[in-house]
């Protein structure tokens, strides 16, 4: 009888997740974009974040070519002082996007490596949050915050960067507010 709950309790006998595709672009060699070889990981981690947040309505798994993935990530420069911008598709009948993110927006030049790494994990989990089809919110706290609503852009990213020692501390700390888990689940049931 345990064994019943068990299963039960865990979803075994409920919804299938959506298994959704992505594709990261690696960092571009000799590239004036200034990605870096472990940023596409920072995309992950991204990804990993809204898995676990979804409860197991969404599964990620890599694309083998870049045309099967809802999701596909590239680097870009930064335009019009833009961190990041997604562009909807639709792929298999599934909605996605063509997430864009500009590393070079992420304060390269700045003494803190891990405020780089903040900035621009950040920028991958709410552009990624905009291809799971969540909008813009006016709440500070959200990852899915919209600067255009003001607010301190430097405290924005500075109250995520003190919550790490180390880069390996992104993964962690998600990022993900209860309003946005609240708001995936209502559209990934």
């Amino acid at each position: 009888m345990l064994r019943v709950l068990l299963v039960l309790s865990c979803g075994l006998l409920g919804h299938a997740a959506t298994t959704l595709r992505y594709w990261i672009d690696p960092c571009p060699k000799n590239s004036h974009l200034d990605c870096r070889p472990a940023d596409p990981e920072l995309a992950e981690w991204a990804l990993e974040a809204w898995q676990s947040a979804s409860g197991g309505a969404i599964r990620f798994e890599r694309a083998s070519k870049v045309e099967r993935a809802h999701i596909r990530v590239y680097w870009t420069d930064a335009q019009s002082g833009l961190y990041g911008e997604a562009n909807p598709i639709v792929v298999d009948g599934i909605r996605g996007a063509e997430v864009y993110i500009a590393p070079a927006a992420a304060h390269t030049d700045a003494p803190d490596p891990l405020l780089r790494e903040t900035i621009l994990y950040l920028t991958c989990l709410h552009e990624t949050g905009h291809a799971l089809g969540l909008p813009h919110t006016a709440a500070f706290d959200d990852i899915m915050y919209n600067f255009r609503y003001g607010g301190d852009i430097d405290e924005y990213f500075g109250r995520y960067r003190r919550l790490l020692a180390t880069r390996a501390d992104i993964r962690r700390h998600a990022a993900i507010s209860p309003a946005d888990r609240k708001q995936l689940l209502t559209i990934w049931k």
